[in-house]
C-alpha cells in the first residue's frame, strides 16, 4: 500500500509496505475520468480541515503526469551514466525515487507561484519549464543549457516560469523562498488570492536556524509561505533517527498549520499541494508540509548509497512504493491504458531522452567573455544595459581579466 508511512527509514526491510495502493478505483464517471480514495494519504496538525480523500484524475492527466515522471527518471538515470563517463563533473544529486514528489507538486500550483529548492534539483527544473537538452546542456556545462553553461547540477533557474534555481548551499533556499513570498504579498491587492512560494529542503536541513527564522517571520506577516520538507529518510548518509530528536517534520512549526502527505502518490501530493496553496495563498500564513518519499541512488553520485542502508531496503522500496510503478498500475486499474501502451509510451521517451543527449553534446563551453557577464547590471538585469568592470581579478593575478588599473 501506498500508505503514509509513519515508521522510520530503518524499519523499511523489517516491516514491509503492503503492495496495495492507497488511491482505488472505486467508480468511473465515463471512459477517460475516475475517482480515487486516498485514505491514509495525510496527516494534519493544527489544522480544522484537511485535503478531499476522493478525488477524480482524467486519462489524459495521469498519461501527462506518467510521461513527465518516466522522462525524469531515464534522465537522471542517463545522468548517472555520462557522470560515469565523465562527461558530467562535479557535484550531482540525482532525484530518482522521488519524481512524483515533484510532478504533483507542480500539477497543483500555477505558472504564477514561485519555486526555489535544494540542490536536488534537475526534474524540479524540468517540471517547471525545462526540457531534457537544457538540463543535461547544462551538466556538461554547455551555453545551451538552462542556466547557460554557468550553473551546473545545483544552479537550474527559469525566471520565464517563477522558477527560481537550486541552492548549492544547504537550506540557504528557504530564507530567498520567505522573500519570493513577501514579494507576492506585497504586489498582490488586498483581498485578492496571493501567489504562493515553495521552498523544497530536505530532513538533513529541517533543523537549521534560518529556517526557523524564516517560519517565525512568515508567520508573523501571514505570508503565502510553504515549507516543503522532501523527507528520504537519509540527511545525506545520516538516517532520520540519528539527526533529529524530532522526526515529524510536519509539526516543526509548532502552531504553524502542518501536513504530512505520502511522496509516493502522485494523486496524493497533487490533492494534498492544492489543499495546501488554497490555504496560505487565502491569507491565512505560511504551512508546513513534509513529503514522505525514498532516493534510490546515494546523497550524490560520490555516496554509493549502501554504506548506512542496505541493497535491500532499497529494493523493497522499489518493488512497494515506486512512484512510476504506482501510476502504472492504476492507470491500468481504471481502464485508461494497458500494458503494451504503457511500453509504447517508456519506449518513445526513452528514444527521446536519448536524441536529447546527444544534441546536448553538440553544444559547446560558453566563450571566455562569458565569464564577466551577468556581474553589474543598470536596469533591471537586462542583458543590454549590463555594465561591464574594467578588471577582473583571476585567483592568480597574472590571469586576471580586463584593463588593469
Amino acid at each position: 500500500m501506498f500508505a503514509l508511512a509513519r515508521r522510520s527509514a530503518s524499519l523499511l526491510c523489517a516491516r514491509p509496505v503492503p503492495s496495495t495502493t492507497s488511491a482505488s478505483r472505486y467508480f468511473s464517471s465515463g471512459p477517460d475520468v475516475a475517482s480515487f480514495d486516498l485514505t491514509g494519504s495525510f496527516e494534519t496538525h493544527c489544522l480544522e480541515t484537511a485535503p478531499n480523500n476522493t478525488v477524480e484524475c482524467t486519462k489524459e492527466d495521469f498519461l501527462s503526469y506518467f510521461r513527465l515522471m518516466y522522462t525524469m527518471r531515464r534522465m537522471e538515470i542517463t545522468c548517472d551514466n555520462e557522470y560515469k563517463a565523465r562527461n558530467i563533473r562535479g557535484f550531482c544529486h540525482l532525484y530518482d525515487g522521488q519524481e512524483a514528489v515533484a510532478t504533483g507538486m507542480n500539477a497543483a500550483l500555477s505558472p504564477e507561484d514561485s519555486w526555489i529548492t535544494s540542490y536536488r534539483c534537475h526534474c524540479t527544473a524540468l517540471a517547471r519549464g525545462g526540457s531534457v537538452e537544457a538540463v543535461l546542456a547544462e551538466l556538461f556545462g554547455f551555453q545551451s543549457g538552462m542556466s547557460k553553461g554557468k550553473g551546473g547540477s545545483m544552479h537550474f533557474y527559469n525566471k520565464a516560469h517563477n522558477f527560481f534555481g537550486g541552492q548549492g548551499i544547504v537550506g540557504a533556499q528557504v530564507p530567498v523562498g520567505t522573500g519570493l513570498a513577501f514579494a507576492n504579498k506585497y504586489n498582490t491587492k488586498p483581498g485578492e488570492t496571493m501567489p504562493v512560494a515553495v521552498a523544497c529542503y530536505g530532513d538533513g536541513a529541517a533543523n537549521q536556524g534560518q529556517i526557523w527564522e524564516s517560519a517565525n517571520m512568515a508567520a508573523l506577516w501571514k505570508l503565502p509561505m510553504i515549507f516543503c520538507i522532501e523527507n528520504n529518510h537519509y540527511g545525506m548518509g545520516t538516517s532520520v533517527e540519528r539527526h533529529s530528536s524530532h522526526s515529524d517534520y510536519f509539526k516543526m512549526g509548532n502552531h504553524i498549520p502542518g501536513l504530512r502527505i505520502d511522496g509516493m502518490n502522485i494523486l496524493a501530493v497533487r490533492e494534498g499541494f492544492r489543499f495546501v496553496k488554497d490555504f496560505v495563498g487565502s491569507g491565512n500564513g505560511p504551512m508546513y508540509v513534509e513529503m514522505m518519499t525514498y532516493r534510490y541512488h546515494g546523497h550524490s553520485m560520490s555516496d554509493p548509497g549502501t554504506t548506512y542502508r542496505n541493497r535491500e531496503e532499497i529494493a523493497l522500496t522499489r518493488s512497494t512504493r515506486d512512484p512510476l510503478e504506482f501510476v502504472k498500475r492504476t492507470m491500468i486499474d481504471a481502464g485508461f491504458v494497458d500494458s503494451e501502451e504503457i511500453k509504447n509510451i517508456e519506449k518513445t521517451i526513452r528514444k527521446d531522452v536519448q536524441k536529447s543527449v546527444m544534441t546536448a553534446k553538440e553544444s559547446s563551453p560558453p566563450p571566455l567573455e562569458e565569464l564577466w557577464s551577468y556581474l553589474y547590471a543598470k536596469d533591471n538585469l537586462k542583458r543590454e544595459s549590463q555594465e561591464i568592470p574594467d578588471f577582473i581579478r583571476a585567483p592568480f593575478y597574472q590571469n586576471s581579466f580586463g584593463r588593469i588599473l
